[in-house]
């Protein structure tokens, strides 16, 4: 069973969607074990409440320093014992120390088809702003392997999302999600979960 850490800072939509993919068995032989978020009325810690998953806050602004918070974050992650930690809309810098402990077996969803639109501040509305500036006829969502860097890791799983006439960013952010995010990065964990997809060393 595979044991899974999800950190995230908002609503938790895609954490939902990693819920309802385990309750359908569209995600096999894993199990959310925490869900961490840096923002204590993030409604993502209410989604995993429901679930009966252990909820926690653990926010930058609560500690004196940041290298504070990212060591309360490790051991903290530490203590869960998790096979494969998702980020899912955490807009907190990982430590470079954790990167190392779980080297391969950090993933993050990004709401574009990398390389396009991603790397420092590209998240969220912004990420779907500049792909309507740009003109792009198609965007997407990646699922990758968190390094070093930002959106810099391996490629797991790509799909295209189709940019429509009098997209907004907003229209343009939920059918990214319904049609790309909320498929890929369940499936992503199902193939780790079942080793389709090797976690590394």
């Amino acid at each position: 069973m595979l044991k899974i850490g999800v950190l995230v800072s908002g609503g938790g939509t895609n954490l939902q969607a990693i819920f309802d993919a385990i309750d359908s068995g569209k995600i096999r032989n894993a199990q959310v074990k925490v869900v961490i978020s840096n923002n204590a009325g993030a409604y993502a810690l209410e989604r995993a409440r429901h679930k009966g998953v252990e909820a926690l806050c653990l926010s930058p602004k609560s500690f004196e320093s940041r290298d504070a918070f990212n060591q309360a974050l490790l051991e903290t992650v530490d203590s869960y014992d998790l096979d494969l930690i998702v980020l899912a809309g955490y807009l907190v810098t990982i430590p470079e120390a954790m990167i190392r402990r779980y080297r391969n077996r950090i993933i993050n969803i990004h709401p574009s088809l990398i390389p396009s639109f991603c790397g420092v501040g590209y998240y969220g509305l912004k990420v779907h702003e500049a792909a309507l500036s740009r003109g792009v006829k198609i965007t997407g969502a990646t699922v990758h392997f968190v390094d070093e860097g930002v959106d810099s890791g391996p490629i797991l799983l790509q799909k295209a999302v189709e940019v429509k006439d009098g997209d907004t960013p907003k229209t343009l952010q939920q059918r990214v999600m319904e049609e790309a995010e909320w498929i890929i990065l369940p499936k992503a964990i199902d193939m780790i979960a079942n080793g389709e997809i090797s976690l590394g060393e």
